[in-house]
């Protein structure tokens, strides 16, 4: 039996600079871009890798939330406290470089870590945090 991750889910705040972002800056390909009710849905993945993608979704829109707890889930994405993500570069270096350059938010600049990973991080613009690792 073989499993694998088809999805991962991250909020957005803003689906214009969500698309900037991991289109134009990370490059990943849109695969599905959805409007509902006023809200969007945005599909993105690495190209040539079809079967693992990211869907980033309007945060905090189940019905079943209150205005408070609507409220402490935009506050913590905007800390950075919701959402994180870790991907893998065969080229750390040059997508640190590519990221710095369309003027993402940088949280840690690329270094070997205690734990035998080198990896550097970003803030996505809604605010999740990013890791990426150099790939083995």
């Amino acid at each position: 039996m073989k499993i694998s991750i088809h999805y991962a889910f991250l909020p957005h705040t803003d689906a214009d600079e969500a698309l900037g972002f991991y289109r134009d800056a990370l490059g990943f390909e849109v695969r599905g871009d959805v409007g509902y009710e006023g809200l969007r849905w945005l599909t993105v993945g690495p190209e040539g890798q079809p079967e693992t993608s990211i869907v980033l979704h309007p945060p905090a829109t189940d019905p079943g939330l209150t205005d408070d707890e609507r409220r402490t889930i935009h506050e913590l994405i905007a800390k950075g406290s919701y959402g994180a993500l870790t991907l893998a570069s065969d080229d750390l270096d040059a997508l640190f470089e590519r990221l710095v350059s369309a003027g993402a938010d940088v949280v840690q600049e690329p270094m070997d870590q205690p734990y035998g990973v080198r990896d550097c991080a970003f803030r996505d613009p809604a605010g999740n945090l990013l890791r990426i690792n150099q790939a083995a």
